[in-house]
């Protein structure tokens, strides 16, 4: 799904800040992992995220901002029936898989 840079920016802004590291590069998602502003789109990155639509889009054009959310891009992966599973959350200031 393509989002502008502006969407993207305003989902960035709905994650969680963490007084342990920089608000304006590193939030939380809602599994509580650390997700990197720069690394949108990024699978390759321990802190690369997408945004998720909390509503699947078949239930209609869901693509409103209050159905979007920034998550960790394995926590996204890894839903199921639109339930967060979180195999990825953070223990400080590091991401660390959960099994």
């Amino acid at each position: 799904m393509n989002f502008t840079n502006e969407t993207i920016l305003k989902v960035w802004q709905k994650a969680e800040i963490d007084e342990y590291n920089v608000p304006n590069d590193f939030r939380k998602d809602q599994c509580g992992a650390w997700i990197e502003r720069t690394q949108y789109g990024n699978h390759d990155s321990a802190y690369g995220w997408e945004i998720d639509q909390i509503k699947p889009q078949l239930d209609g054009d869901l693509d409103d901002l209050s159905n979007l959310r920034p998550l960790h891009w394995k926590n996204n992966f890894c839903k199921e029936d639109e339930r967060l599973a979180c195999p990825v959350r953070s223990s400080g200031t590091v991401n660390v898989e959960t099994s």
